[in-house]
């Protein structure tokens, strides 16, 4: 690997969280340049990193690790970076130099695995969708997540959501999901989620302290909100842990798929910000499973897939939906952010 493909992929992360709302973590991401110099154990595995930095989300990986020694307490250094207070380039570099030489040993597992970023926000998104296919496939669902990392969106039933003036959810839910609203509303309408469930590799345990924690220290730290959303789903989690098993995302769809159908019901698989991480055969068969499915649907049983994903050609996080009976072609109802803070929707 050329250290300047590693270089290319902080400076882009760095610019992409300053163009997203995380000017500061922009900052404290740029300053892991000055650590490809090879003088600690992190820089060198930077530097010499074998896969590809910018799809390994590399960059976000050793921001957690950062971000983790200011929520635990263990150093407080870049408390004034993420509060906006300390802004030179320079300092921050020299800074965060400095704390990768005194953390060394501690920072370099935070490179072992991908950033696991399971954002409360996008369940804006599917909510949406289910409000939309509601009065066309009927009110009631049986929810499937795949890649569900903590089941912060495995819990969509118990938050409480505005949706550009439409309202749905427990009204005293302590999860307020209210995203900047583009476009018409969704219309009101019943729906009734008579069971949910996901499914990841490396599922984590929100209502563990630590990992609720790790979970956290993904989260960009100027981003207020979003830390709130992780701590109203970790309480939601605690009182009530969400189903996640820990499988393969096309072994887990095959059999969700297989699996008897109450009548009157419509039977979703879901996901957000997770199709581009499977890999291509677990894609294919995800797909193929979806399609003899789709072909079992009929009026009692029904099938919808809610997706959304990122468009690869164009970046925008596109909120599409497929349906069964019906042809199953993708119907584009919206762009989102990311994170979820607003929603263009496009639906009817």
């Amino acid at each position: 690997m050329e250290i300047g493909e590693v270089a290319r992929a902080i400076a882009w992360q760095a610019d992409h969280a300053a163009n997203n709302g995380a000017p500061c973590t922009g900052r404290a991401i740029r300053a892991q340049l000055g650590l490809l110099d090879g003088k600690t154990a992190v820089g060198q595995r930077l530097a010499n990193w074998p896969g590809k930095p910018l799809e390994d989300a590399l960059p976000l990986r050793l921001a957690g690790g950062f971000h983790h020694l200011l929520l635990s307490g263990a150093d407080r250094r870049l408390e004034p970076v993420y509060r906006g207070e300390l802004t030179e380039q320079a300092a921050i570099d020299a800074l965060v130099m400095a704390m990768t030489r005194d953390h060394d040993a501690a920072l370099l597992p935070w490179l072992d695995g991908p950033p696991q970023t399971n954002e409360a926000g996008r369940s804006a998104s599917i909510m949406a969708a289910l409000l939309w296919l509601a009065p066309r496939l009927g009110a009631r669902f049986d929810m499937n997540e795949l890649g569900a990392s903590a089941g912060v969106n495995t819990m969509i039933e118990r938050y409480r959501y505005d949706l550009g003036g439409t309202t749905v959810g427990p009204e005293d839910s302590p999860m307020r999901i209210v995203p900047e609203w583009r476009g018409q509303a969704p219309k009101a309408s019943r729906v009734e989620i008579i069971g949910i469930q996901g499914c990841d590799r490396a599922p984590v345990n929100l209502a563990d302290p630590a990992a609720a924690l790790r979970l956290k220290s993904y989260v960009w730290a100027e981003v207020t909100e979003r830390l709130a959303r992780i701590d109203a789903a970790a309480a939601l989690a605690r009182a009530k842990p969400p189903l996640v098993d820990g499988c393969d995302a096309a072994d887990w769809a095959e059999m969700r798929l297989c699996l008897p159908q109450e009548a009157d019901t419509t039977r979703v698989l879901y996901h957000s910000i997770v199709w581009q991480y499977l890999p291509a055969p677990t894609r294919a068969r995800i797909e193929a499973a979806m399609a003899e499915a789709g072909a079992r649907a009929d009026a009692q049983r029904r099938l919808a897939w809610i997706m959304l994903e990122t468009n690869r050609a164009t970046f925008r996080h596109e909120l599409t939906v497929r349906h069964w009976p019906g042809d199953g072609e993708p119907i584009l109802l919206g762009t989102a952010h990311a994170h979820g803070a607003w929603v263009e929707w496009l639906g009817d």
